[in-house]
């Protein structure tokens, strides 16, 4: 995680706690794309960090990821993972996950996170990178009295938003909740994922509640955020941008937290 005054420490993973978990759900949403569904010991990260992972299709590999759900006295975790071109691990973890692997996880880090009593919320998410900003959404719903949030969720194409079913929902059931789908192109590929094919379902944004555009030119196009926390997470790409957007239209860099570069 970053924000614009710096980076913290990741703790020493040689000397780190390390808990184990069991595949329960592995759930291919897209070509590329997988929700991986854990039951465990109590892993004692905070709503918005990363934790490390070992899996036993490549074990002498660890990958960083952000629970999409936040700490469970009962052990649940889960994990939005994308394949990244070249990435072996990652698309091990789409392609090969079971029912009963065993995950070792380790080295919660990360300062990511809302003030449940502070200003109006901003999350801004590219892809995968909603994972981190959706936990802290369920773990401000735990809270009585939560602050208005705005959630953008971004992606090339409608296809993309692979959670628009659940975040959907979750806006329907949480009235400080407000979520804004923005997509680069209103037309999916002309190529068909036969994933999204078989995971496909009625619920969901309609075209016309949809924004056009990138991540950072629609929130660019809001103009400054000067009395919100800003939370942004996505690709390096996208967060950079958007990042850079967010400070040229006067958000205050103290007000922006971002993971991805």
């Amino acid at each position: 995680m970053g924000d614009l005054h710096g980076n913290g420490a990741a703790p020493d993973i040689h000397t780190a706690p390390e808990w184990k978990a069991t595949v329960v759900g592995h759930h291919r949403l897209r070509h590329d794309l997988a929700v991986i569904r854990l039951i465990g010991e109590f892993v004692p990260f905070t709503a918005g960090q990363s934790v490390e992972v070992r899996v036993p299709q490549q074990p002498s590999m660890r990958r960083r990821f952000s629970p999409a759900l936040p700490p469970s006295l009962d052990g649940k975790l889960e994990f939005h993972v994308r394949t990244v071109p070249g990435g072996w691990c990652s698309g091990s973890i789409v392609a090969d996950t079971a029912p009963g692997d065993e995950w070792q996880i380790t080295a919660p880090a990360g300062t990511f996170a809302v003030d449940p009593d502070g200003d109006e919320v901003v999350m801004i998410a590219g892809g995968t990178g909603l994972a981190p900003l959706r936990a802290q959404i369920l773990d401000l719903a735990r809270h009585e009295d939560p602050p208005p949030t705005y959630l953008f969720i971004g992606g090339s194409s409608p296809r993309d938003l692979y959670a628009a079913d659940m975040l959907y929902l979750l806006a329907d059931e949480l009235p400080w909740l407000t979520v804004i789908p923005v997509v680069e192109t209103p037309d999916d590929p002309g190529w068909v994922d036969e994933w999204y094919e078989h995971s496909r379902v009625d619920i969901g944004f309609p075209p016309d509640e949809m924004l056009y555009g990138t991540l950072a030119d629609v929130v660019g196009s809001h103009g400054a955020f000067t009395n919100h926390q800003v939370l942004v997470c996505g690709s390096p790409a996208m967060t950079r941008a958007t990042v850079d957007r967010l400070v040229a239209t006067g958000t205050p860099t103290a007000r922006i937290q971002f993971e991805g570069i």
